[in-house]
């Protein structure tokens, strides 16, 4: 057991079974490192040279009591030699690290599928805490899986023993111990893991140590113990010749906004409050300080939009970020920033609601807060990011947008894009569309609120450009000079300027991209973070002969030009959504359609084969 040897030794007796793709959880208590236990699998998989996607489950309670359900932290991932575009519907195998681990995930694995427990952690007091009357382990309540109990904390505290570490330390190191029994398990490479150990415990010799050896030995264990008979190998992906990384949502939005200021040459600042699951972004800019990034944490969320709106009267390219019940709070600035017609992208990173909601889980809940929610006529472009790495493209596009046609944008992610991560090829920076202020008219020409011709954008003049003084507010402005006004056909005029500004963005939406026939029985209209399980569902359908197709909207303030034209083309449209129906109202009242909605509202993404049953009951004439 405390075999430390770099290379793993090889069994000649376990052959290798090849299969196209696994779908595998970790899933125990958040002390137990199971998201940590999760990245490194992960990157393991990556240098295996896997496609991949992956979701972590956070539990919603900072400190629930250990051993709950309500304090289980998961992690999924999904690998594959071909395209990956979901998490997976349900875990091959499922890695519990105590009662209430499995008592949360363990319905989820397929039937037939492998729940490797740690067995030590089935106390009585632990199968209480977890709500659970009688051991599963022993009373047949788990036949329709293959069960694998493993006296994990045990042999893991065999394994350091003769380190000198305490109980409480030895058992830390049971992630990797787990870790290793999943590296046999799928013949996944260990040196990755092994420098990433040797790099966060620098400082701890015997903590490198410790987890270098109870990794290797859970590798070991697996091997020698005979646990499954066999192990599987999973081919490389084919995939685009680049340079990649591996990267969430949060990260990828994060970058977007660095890339749009560098590329502008405009100073980012970004004004935020944490908030569930946006956050992530502001510990991401702040370490960017070497591009002259400028990060202020707030101290609500009131006053994070009113430092944006206050950067880029100054001239900087201003960002805000949020989720749902801080938009709420943010709803009169960001009136004020279409008042003042002044750019500014407010990233709404989407989670349960209503209120404080489930501050962990995914929904797609506030789409219609995005395009309606302010008050009097106060349109704002929307964007809706469609994939983890989706989400430095429309960062990006986001803030190219607020400058060029001098307003406000919001851009729409949600907590499965942004705790989600998959293999993003990594840009040529040099190909990127470039942006930046425009230049300021003559002196002699100047006005607050002359508009370009083309994208009805006023001039971007900014505190210290001499003659070019003027004064912005929440007042309706006179059009053209700026000057506060309460003429009602003023005002008439300048409601539907700024509408008509909003439509403008239509001229920069790309075409419509179909995935299959732009004619046919049904049409899948998605947006956001179903883009996974709705492409999935339709190849697999088209597979079959299905006559589907799907459009996935990336721009839904202005919507696409030519959307109605392909949505004339169906007999049935189909809009699934994480949420009561919202996108479905939007395009049933601009367009006229019978659209059908299929909904959910549970804090999970849909399932591919959910959509693929919505699909074939409509098909089949029956209702979703």
């Amino acid at each position: 057991m405390s075999d430390t040897s770099t290379q793993p030794k090889k069994s000649s007796a376990a052959p290798i079974e090849e299969i196209e793709s696994a779908v595998i959880r970790f899933a125990g208590d958040s002390g137990d490192g199971i998201q940590l236990t999760g990245s490194q699998f992960t990157t393991a998989t990556a240098f295996a040279g896997n496609d991949l996607a992956t979701f972590p489950d956070y539990p919603a309670e900072i400190r629930a009591p250990i051993g709950t359900v309500a304090g289980v932290s998961g992690f999924q991932i999904q690998f594959s030699s071909h395209e990956v575009l979901t998490p997976g519907d349900a875990p091959d195998v499922l890695v519990a690290m105590n009662p209430a681990a499995l008592k949360a995930n363990g319905k989820d694995v397929k039937p037939g599928g492998v729940l490797i427990v740690n067995k030590d952690a089935f106390t009585p007091a632990n199968l209480q805490k977890a709500g659970y009357e009688k051991d599963p382990l022993e009373d047949g309540s788990l036949s329709a899986w293959r069960v694998i109990p493993v006296e994990l904390t045990r042999l893991t505290r065999g394994a350091v023993e003769d380190l000198g570490l305490t109980p409480a330390q030895s058992e830390r190191c049971k992630n990797f111990f787990a870790l290793g029994v999943m590296y046999w398990l799928y013949d996944r490479p260990l040196e990755a893991t092994s420098r990433w150990i040797e790099g966060k415990f620098k400082k701890n010799p015997v903590f490198v140590e410790a987890n270098t050896k109870a990794l290797h030995a859970g590798h070991v264990y697996a091997e020698s113990a005979e646990l499954f008979g066999h192990h599987y190998r999973v081919r490389k992906a084919p995939i685009t010749p680049g340079v990649y990384r591996n990267i969430t949502g949060n990260e990828a939005a994060a970058l977007g906004f660095v890339a749009a200021s560098s590329a502008s040459g405009l100073t980012l600042w970004y004004g935020s409050y944490p908030i569930t699951p946006a956050s992530d972004v502001l510990h991401e800019l702040a370490k960017c300080k070497s591009f002259g990034v400028k990060t202020f944490q707030a101290e609500d969320e009131i006053a994070a939009i009113g430092s944006s709106i206050g950067a880029s009267f100054a001239g900087m390219l201003a960002v805000t970020g949020t989720s749902g019940p801080g938009v709420a709070l943010k709803t009169e600035a960001i009136g004020l920033a279409v008042m003042t017609e002044l750019p500014l992208v407010i990233l709404n990173v989407q989670r349960g609601g209503p209120s404080t909601g489930m501050p962990t889980k995914t929904e797609q809940s506030d789409l219609l807060q995005a395009v309606y929610g302010r008050n009097g006529d106060c349109p704002v472009p929307v964007l809706a990011a469609a994939t983890p790495g989706d989400c430095f493209a429309m960062a990006y596009e986001a803030c190219r947008l607020a400058v060029k046609y001098m307003t406000p944008v919001m851009l729409l992610t949600d907590g499965y894009l942004a705790n989600g991560s998959e293999p993003w090829l990594v840009p040529d920076a040099a190909k990127l569309a470039k942006f930046g202020k425009p230049a300021l008219l003559p002196l002699s020409e100047y006005k607050p609120y002359t508009r370009d011709p083309q994208t009805l954008a006023r001039p971007w003049a900014t505190p210290g450009a001499k003659g070019y003084e003027h004064r912005l507010g929440g007042l309706e402005k006179q059009d053209v000079t700026g000057t506060v006004s309460y003429d009602g056909e003023n005002h008439d005029r300048m409601v539907r300027l700024r509408a008509e500004k909003v439509e403008k963005m239509a001229q920069d939406i790309p075409p419509t991209e179909v995935l299959g026939a732009r004619k046919g029985k049904v049409l899948l209209v998605g947006w956001g973070g179903t883009y996974g399980s709705i492409t999935a569902a339709v190849q697999n359908l088209q597979k079959r002969g299905a006559p589907v197709s799907a459009v996935h909207l990336r721009h839904l303030n202005p919507l696409p030009p030519d959307l109605g034209e392909i949505l004339k083309g169906f007999d049935h449209v189909l809009v699934p959504e994480l949420n009561m129906g919202q996108l479905i109202k939007v395009l049933r009242a601009k367009y006229l359609v019978p659209a059908a909605g299929f909904n959910k509202i549970k804090g999970q993404s849909f399932k591919v084969f959910e959509i693929e049953a919505a699909v074939d009951a409509l098909l089949k004439g029956g209702k979703n």
